[in-house]
């Protein structure tokens, strides 16, 4: 058997997250059934991660297994064919057996996507605040969790993960544009998320931007292991999985 990798992008507003799910439909579920009737076989995908209901990816990477592929580009061809548009391969290819999608990715970024100010074209894919933020203040928070090993505060609870543990690499408030209507993103980096992970600690740095929490509670927050401690998880459309490194 050879194992491929596939990349891809998709937008996830009209799909439950990634993952098959039992009512609803997933991104996986579409690249596998396609998959499957071009191959002529039952091809099962693993992805480098799960996104939720609403999330996108600008690249998410999978793997599957068969006994060959005689032409690559022609099999990205068709299945961009047969796809709904909401979704796009960029390259399939081959990889070493023991290469695992998930597994043997070493870092993943996000992109969260927040604007001030008005505007009908941003709303589906970054979220509209209505009040001021300090920006200074949050990336003062955000840097201290550079610091920080378990991120048990921002894990959404009755999760199967094993561990809560994740290094942090990087994380920034970005100025996108500073015109009539500022947008900002905020970019993370790590070895692994936790599922609500990245939403929730948006949510607790937006608190801490809004002057509802002071840096030493936002410290507390993280210290505490307590996801009811932390912001609120913000909204899905807002956030990209943007890379994944392996």
């Amino acid at each position: 058997m050879q194992r491929y990798f596939i990349y891809l992008c998709y937008d996830g507003t009209r799909y439950h997250g990634w993952q098959i799910q039992p009512n609803g439909i997933s991104v996986q579920e579409e690249l596998q059934s396609c998959l499957s009737v071009l191959l002529r076989k039952p091809v099962e995908i693993t992805g480098a991660g799960r996104t939720d209901a609403g999330v996108h990816a600008r690249l998410m990477v999978a793997h599957f297994d068969v006994e060959d592929v005689s032409d690559e580009a022609q099999l990205t061809y068709r299945l961009n064919r047969m796809l709904p548009r909401d979704i796009a391969v960029s390259r399939i290819e081959k990889v070493a057996g023991d290469l695992h999608a998930r597994f043997s990715a070493t870092s993943r970024t996000y992109h969260y996507f927040i604007h001030i100010g008005r505007d009908p074209f941003l709303r589906h894919y970054s979220l509209e605040m209505p009040y001021q933020l300090d920006f200074n203040r949050m990336n003062e928070a955000a840097r201290l969790l550079l610091e920080v090993k378990d991120f048990e505060a921002f894990c959404k609870a009755g999760t199967d993960a094993k561990t809560t543990l994740c290094d942090v690499t990087q994380a920034r408030w970005e100025l996108m544009e500073d015109g009539d209507v500022k947008r900002w993103r905020f970019v993370i980096t790590a070895n692994r998320f936790l599922r609500n992970m990245v939403r929730a600690v948006v949510g607790t740095l937006v608190d801490v931007g809004r002057g509802k929490i002071s840096m030493e509670e936002f410290r507390q927050v993280i210290a505490s292991g307590n996801r009811s401690n932390a912001g609120e998880s913000m909204p899905g459309n807002a956030l990209f999985l943007w890379d994944i490194q392996y």
